[in-house]
């Protein structure tokens, strides 16, 4: 059986310039990045921008497990099938971090038949955009230490500092530091720590600008300190908003790719959805609607997580309104939240089956929430048997979800028809009626106790005593009235990894609120979840290597 890095490999790819056209764009729409990668110009907008959109249609995933889903595999199949089937259809997916690439997940370019390409570029470098990212976090955490060390006109407290420097790779040794050491010419001590890039609230400001002028206001909003005296100091106080946005400038232009059978792909932003907002940006998802009659997009990690951020969140900011959503769920993955062992999940089981489709089941409850027509999309694995697919489709179609077989990691597009007429189907017949799931002009607590009971399905809500503190901090300086950004496991539905399927009467422990202001939302820290991972015993960068030819093995 060929690797995805073999398939890529054989696989021949068009000329940017040709996968454009199939979309009605011309060269001079496209910045050019080699032969195979582009970014979409600014002015491509006003030559677009009053054409009607096509449909919205989100792919989402039930909660991960180590025997896979493949929600962004299943996406691109989607995408694949419907240009297979004659629809116009354009494919917007997040960038690859290279903290996964390095460390336990691999790559995010799909897999087997069903990839964007050129796959190592994507998952590695690609357009620069996170490095462009890391480098004016860093720059800002520069400008702030800078600031205290050349006198503190603005009287900032080292000790209430907020804003926090970034790295696009897994370093838990980073999490909580000390920088400035080394004596009076070395800068200010103080405590620092590190978020992964895609944490960081640059990324989600990136995700969520309109334009230039957008980003720009964004970047001066961001709180990054206090003063002495309690006062808040914003980027804009630091004169650095224009260095910031010149580095972000071509970073925020969408980056245009290709499948393995050349169905246009938008991919752009990169956050991650446990512990950031997790969808790709805003742009991206715009430029989508109006180069193609269906747009297909994916949340990242579960629907908990993704799906209720695309919504609450991404939706809210942009005025989308999605028309259907894909929630993708494996026979082994059921069956591992159902309680069967890694190990065993090639031997069928109905009764692990049964146990693990309460996990399949809330998900779905969760998202007709929202007022969007749910397909179920199972991504077949060799091991499956015609009974547990038989079982499970029962299932499904007991609580009202339409049900579709997808073949797409195998077959590619064609395996995906018979998933993209189901989708077809249910944009005819079902209507949409999508709302979101609060206001976002709610007490805090109120937001959160509302997702944590309502799509977490928790018990109660308890805040640690600094939670506490900064709920009040943040309704006093009327900053409070943002969405909220719930950070945990993708693991569970509670605070804690080990409760797999459907728990039910637990208690959601919030133990810190940060603000992004200048992204526009709150973040609610749960648990013992980390904005900075850590590498596995096994990280997979000691699974890659590249060839005297300079051809890169052991990428996934």
């Amino acid at each position: 059986m060929k690797t995805d890095i073999q398939i890529a490999k054989a696989s021949k790819m068009e000329p940017i310039e040709s996968v454009a056209e199939k979309i009605g764009l011309t060269k001079s729409d496209l910045e050019l990045y080699g032969n195979y990668k582009a970014k979409l110009k600014p002015a491509l907008w006003e030559k677009i921008k009053k054409q009607k959109d096509g449909k919205l249609i989100l792919v989402t995933a039930i909660s991960p497990t180590p025997a896979g889903e493949g929600k962004t595999t299943t996406s691109i199949g989607l995408a694949m099938a419907m240009n297979r089937l004659g629809k116009k259809t354009m494919l917007a997916l997040r960038e690859p971090s290279l903290g996964p690439c390095m460390g336990v997940k691999g790559g995010a370019a799909g897999g087997g038949y069903s990839q964007v390409m050129p796959m190592e570029e994507i998952n590695l470098h690609f357009t620069g955009d996170l490095h462009a990212i890391t480098t004016a976090n860093n720059l800002l955490s520069a400008i702030i230490d800078n600031h205290i060390f050349q006198g503190n006109v603005l009287q900032i407290d080292a000790r209430q500092i907020l804003w926090k420097r970034a790295m696009d790779l897994n370093d838990r040794n980073l999490r909580n530091t000390v920088v400035g050491l080394g004596g009076k010419s070395q800068g200010v001590p103080r405590e620092e720590s590190f978020n992964i890039t895609v944490a960081s609230e640059i990324m989600a400001i990136l995700c969520l600008s309109e334009n230039l002028a957008d980003l720009k206001k964004r970047l001066g909003n961001i709180l990054v300190a206090y003063t002495f005296s309690g006062e808040p100091v914003y980027a804009r106080s630091l004169s650095i908003v224009g260095a910031l946005t010149a580095i972000l400038k071509d970073a925020l232009k969408p980056n245009l790719v290709q499948t393995l059978e050349h169905t246009p792909a938008i991919i752009h932003g990169g956050p991650f959805a446990n512990i950031a907002h997790g969808c790709n940006s805003i742009l991206a998802t715009r430029y989508g609607l109006k180069l193609g009659d269906y747009l297909i997009t994916e949340a990242g990690f579960g629907a908990d997580l993704g799906a209720e951020k695309f919504f609450n969140i991404k939706c809210r900011v942009a005025g989308l309104r999605p028309d259907a959503v894909v929630i993708v769920a494996t026979v082994r993955a059921l069956k591992y939240s159902g309680g069967m062992e890694k190990e065993a999940l090639v031997m069928p089981s109905l009764i692990h089956l049964k146990k693990g489709f309460a996990n399949l089941e809330k998900h779905v409850e969760n998202l007709k929430k929202f007022g969007v027509p749910v397909v179920v999309a199972v991504n077949v694995f060799p091991t499956d048997t015609q009974k547990e697919l038989k079982l499970l489709e029962q299932m499904v179609k007991k609580i009202g979800a339409s049900y579709a077989l997808s073949h797409v990691w195998e077959k590619g597009g064609a395996g995906g028809e018979d998933l993209a007429k189901v989708v077809l189907e249910t944009l005819a017949k079902k209507k949409v009626n999508f709302r979101v799931l609060y206001s976002e002009q709610s007490h805090i607590k109120v937001k959160i106790e509302t997702i944590a009971q309502k799509i977490y399905g928790a018990k109660n809500v308890e805040f640690s005593s600094k939670a506490q503190k900064q709920m009040e901090k943040l309704e006093k300086e009327k900053l409070d009235k943002l969405p909220i950004c719930i950070a945990k496991t993708q693991y569970s539905f509670s605070d804690d990894p080990k409760l797999l399927g459907r728990p039910k009467g637990f208690t959601l422990n919030i133990r810190e609120l940060r603000i992004s202001n200048g992204a526009g939302f709150i973040v609610a820290i749960a648990g013992e979840i980390m904005t900075m991972p850590g590498l596995p015993k096994v990280p997979a960068a000691q699974m890659i290597d590249v060839t005297e030819d300079g051809e890169i093995e052991g990428l996934f």
